[in-house]
């Protein structure tokens, strides 16, 4: 089965950038990760991405090492 983050209109997900830093985006399951600032954008069941900037979920260094197969960005 695919992920919320997946199944996001190619053309919408290729517009989508950090509101935040402005950067690339990863796709995170249900959710879109800044690696950057250590931030993730929630996705609802609809496939609507909540890009507030005052919604974003903080990752730990954990979770990050585990979105990012720990590359050290």
């Amino acid at each position: 089965m695919s992920t919320r983050a997946e199944r996001l209109d190619p053309v919408v997900r290729d517009r989508l950038v950090c509101p935040q830093d402005l950067g690339v985006l990863i796709d995170a399951g249900d959710e879109l990760y800044n690696p950057r600032l250590r931030v993730a954008y929630g996705i609802d069941e609809l496939g609507i991405p909540n890009m507030l900037i005052d919604d974003a979920r903080a990752v730990s260094d954990d979770e990050h090492l585990a979105i990012t197969g720990g590359d050290g960005e």
